[in-house]
């Protein structure tokens, strides 16, 4: 048997990057205590989700991955404590920003780098101001520990992305996420479809997913926690609330999973020959 233990972080974040990669520090710290060997924290980790509203000045917090100062600094733990490590940062390439997350695998080397292909636009999620959307393609990473897929955010809500990672081998998935209050409609509440969306990715594909998401108050943009692991059949094996600052783990036997998913027959069972029509805006291309 092969096993997996997967962490996710939740937390409030600060304006300060040195006090929130501290706060994460210390949680990886404790996740590693309780066996966890892939550990995620919630996304653009470095601050405040400054995507709430459209401001020039943010830009300044977008950096080169090269020789980047919190990409350094995870490295470093991830090889310390044999972890492994997605980091999810604010990016500048050239002229060019992304929204990307720089995979870290348990001795510290970086695996290869990931940049958001669904980019939102809405009232307190203003990202295409921000960000362009990635040119990456949809990744996995053969980590000392398993094969790892990550989405971001807003990636999470599309089936496409899940199945896409699960056919190129992905044994977990992953994902940073922020997500909270809607200020146009105080009424919206998206916590429960938030879950079960990515449940249904984890019952589609007989795959575990990972989300984690953040905490608190940013300028009155309420994020609503509720990480969250869920195994194969959409059971959430462990999750925290809308409030709680932690980290949460759970374990999969991976040899287990791919037997379960052959018997299930999603993937023998696919028809590939009339999926053209997923491939049009509209749906032209099947009529």
């Amino acid at each position: 048997m092969k096993h997996i233990t997967v962490a996710a972080i939740q937390m409030a974040f600060s304006p300060s990057r040195d006090e929130n990669l501290k706060t994460i520090t210390d949680y990886i710290h404790q996740a590693k205590a309780k066996g966890a060997q892939i550990i995620l924290p919630s996304e653009l980790l470095e601050g405040h989700y400054f995507c709430r509203e459209e401001k020039e000045e943010f830009f300044a917090q977008a950096r080169p991955l090269d020789n980047h100062p919190t990409v350094c600094h995870f490295q470093t733990l991830a090889a310390e404590l044999n972890v492994v490590i997605p980091v999810s940062l604010f990016e500048k390439a050239g002229p060019a920003y992304y929204n990307s997350v720089v995979i870290i695998d348990a001795d510290g080397q970086v695996l290869g780098v990931y940049r958001k292909s669904h980019i939102p636009d809405g009232p307190g999620y203003e990202e295409k101001f921000y960000f362009r959307p990635g040119d990456t393609g949809f990744k996995v990473w053969q980590t000392k520990y398993g094969v790892i897929g990550v989405g971001i955010c807003w990636d999470q809500w599309f089936p496409e992305c899940a199945r896409a990672m699960t056919l190129l081998g992905a044994d977990v998935l992953l994902y940073p996420t922020a997500i909270g209050s809607e200020p146009h409609d105080p009424g919206l509440d998206t916590k429960d479809p938030w879950q079960r969306v990515m449940i249904g990715h984890a019952v589609a594909n007989i795959i575990p997913v990972v989300a984690a998401n953040r905490i608190g108050n940013e300028g009155g943009q309420v994020f609503y926690g509720s990480s969250f692991i869920a195994d194969i059949r959409g059971d959430k094996v462990a999750e925290l609330d809308r409030h709680q600052s932690g980290i949460i783990t759970a374990t999969f036997d991976l040899e287990q999973i791919q037997t379960t998913r052959a018997a299930f027959g999603f993937f023998r069972d696919r028809r590939t020959d009339l999926y053209q029509i997923l491939l049009s805006g509209d749906g032209a291309s099947g009529r």
